[in-house]
């Protein structure tokens, strides 16, 4: 490590470098030296980062960044534990530093700033070292937009200072965010709601429920569920850091449940579970008004982001090392541009495939009313952006499609599924189904499996019909019985399965581009997955996740496919996707 002259100046500069990288890449076990660097190369034009130059030397603050930034960026925000004599393993370029490599150069910035409360070893420690902040846990149920709105709740903690713990067990804030889609996911949140006070009973965390569930059930969850201290549905997660305030000042039962809302949550600091693929939110809401769901009444009214933070969102990503981003909505082609530019929504997905550095862009969910040809041509002309359509029908029947006021027939449905299959690139297309709806009746639920053989989807998702809450179907009979639903989901599912067999099989031969997501260490197989979104399987190696590679099929199953890696300087053989 570069020997370093703290002083007050150069110190007080560096902890502006640090905060800058621990904001900008929370999810710090997933980040290397490399994306540090990056980061404060980001930087890089900040009078302040100029001023720590002549005050060290510009011959060697390379050095001392990838030194000592990244175990600085850790302390700061407060993932650093005390030194003492634990070893804490960090990456730095390669190698790792431990505790007693750090404890000098950290002891020697806190006396610059007059913050010193770790000793230089040989020193007495002082009497009291500071508590570290508290820890949170959040458990997430349901869709993609769950998923990322629980990165953007991390961050709003990370932001006051709490630290993520491994499982609810340790966490002194427990978060529940929630799905009520389908009935089974909201019981679940209730059941793991007695879990937790059961196994906390002596140590009991603060507890609150985010999402649908909250917003759908609102502050009844308070009488079914009276250790529970903040009921909190999506659309109020601007609300969030006043909602916390109050939890922090001693508050028993805090809400926000209200849906009157213009803007999208926005964080500053969002901890990112992924390392190499980013969830970027650019519509929240529905203004659709399907009889049968409740993302209009626990999301509220739709609202676009503007496109310029869109994309400046997307080129931090891409600074940042992500190479995959997912546009995510309830309605995600329903995207109106508020801004001035009024970019469309193809125009949008070009403008973010053109950012350099990223290699895939994905987007769900599409609905079938919003779906226009220029999607279609968006996908045709620009290979960053992946051949792949979620295009939700929920029925083949136009009788049922009308009771759950879907906007549009089978016919009109089917239209959209042309103008896909006849792009000049193969798209590959899922959906979602439902089966027993009200009224739905044994030959409109033949209709429904003809759709699945005129189409021929890659993937379905199917569910039994379950009346949800504040719906207009909830007043309707739930006149299929489960035991017939359970039936008609079998013989779809048993339909599709033929389907996927048969489409999968014309693959093998061909080879594919693949992101690596994750491995098998039971088979030695390594899981990567195409632009078409195809999970492929082959031999490989832990350390080649976030890589991507070329891949030859060598077999098929229904749901996935099984190949070898296709080597630098082979001869190419059949190309898809």
């Amino acid at each position: 490590m570069a020997q370093v002259k703290w002083t007050p100046q150069a110190a007080d500069d560096l902890e502006a470098i640090c905060l800058l990288i621990a904001r900008d890449a929370p999810a710090l076990d997933g980040i290397f030296a490399d994306r540090v660097l990056r980061a404060t190369e980001r930087v890089a034009g900040l009078p302040r980062l100029g001023r720590v130059v002549a005050e060290l030397g510009s011959e060697n603050i390379r050095e001392i960044i990838a030194s000592h930034a990244f175990a600085f960026a850790l302390y700061f925000s407060r993932e650093l534990p005390p030194m003492g004599n634990e070893l804490v393993e960090i990456r730095l370029n390669g190698q790792s530093a431990n505790a007693s490599d750090l404890a000098v150069p950290l002891a020697e910035y806190e006396r610059a700033r007059g913050t010193s409360h770790r000793p230089v070893q040989g020193e007495e420690a002082p009497e009291e070292a500071p508590r570290a902040g508290k820890s949170f846990y959040i458990e997430t149920f349901g869709c993609q937009m769950n998923e990322h709105d629980s990165e953007k709740v991390a961050g709003v903690l990370l932001a006051r200072g709490y630290r993520p713990a491994a499982s609810d067990d340790e966490a002194d804030l427990v978060f529940y965010n929630t799905c009520s889609i389908r009935e089974k996911a909201a019981h679940k949140v209730f059941s793991h709601l007695g879990a937790i006070r059961k196994q906390r009973r002596l140590n009991p965390p603060v507890i609150g429920v985010l999402g649908c569930v909250a917003q759908q059930e609102g502050e009844e969850i308070f009488e079914r569920a009276p250790w529970v201290s903040l009921v909190c549905g999506s659309a109020s997660y601007a609300r969030l850091p006043e909602l916390l305030g109050r939890l922090e000042a001693g508050a028993g039962r805090v809400t926000g449940l209200s849906l009157d809302v213009d803007d999208c949550f926005e964080t500053e600091l969002t901890r990112r579970n992924h390392p190499f693929r980013a969830y970027l939110t650019i519509i929240e809401g529905c203004d659709k008004a399907c009889s049968y769901c409740v993302v209009p009444m626990t999301r509220g009214p739709e609202r676009s982001r503007a496109s310029d933070g869109i994309l400046t969102d997307a080129r931090r990503l891409a600074s940042e090392g992500y190479t995959e981003i997912q546009l995510l909505g309830q309605t995600v082609n329903s995207y109106r541009d508020p801004s001035p530019a009024r970019l469309s929504f193809a125009e949008l997905l070009g403008r973010v495939a053109e950012i350099p550095g990223i290699r895939r862009v994905r987007f769900t969910t599409s609905h079938p009313s919003d779906f226009t040809p220029d999607i279609v041509r968006a996908l045709e002309e620009n290979p960053v952006l992946c051949n792949h359509i979620h295009l939700p029908a929920q029925s083949g029947s136009d009788a049922v499609l009308a009771r759950m006021r879907r906007t549009y027939t089978r016919e009109q449905y089917l239209e959209k599924i042309h103008c896909i299959r006849s792009a000049r690139r193969a798209i590959s297309i899922s959906t979602d189904m439902i089966v027993g709806f009200s009224g739905e009746s044994p030959g409109d639920f033949g209709q429904t499996l003809a759709l699945l053989d005129e189409v021929g989807y890659d993937q379905v998702f199917a569910f039994k019909y379950s009346p949800r809450p504040k719906t207009e179907a909830l007043g309707w009979p739930d006149d299929v019985p489960d035991l017939e639903k359970g039936r008609r989901l079998s013989e779809l599912q048993d339909r599709q399965r033929q389907i996927q067999v048969a489409r999968n099989a014309q693959l093998v031969g061909k080879e594919f581009e693949v992101l690596v997501e994750g491995f098998q260490p039971r088979l030695g197989q390594a899981v990567g997955r195409t632009t078409g979104n195809r999970v492929v399987n082959f031999p490989g190696e832990d350390g080649w996740r976030g890589q991507y590679m070329r891949v030859r099929v060598t077999s098929a199953g229904p749901n996935s496919l099984v190949g070898e890696r296709v080597q630098a300087g082979a001869a190419p053989g059949p190309v898809a996707e």
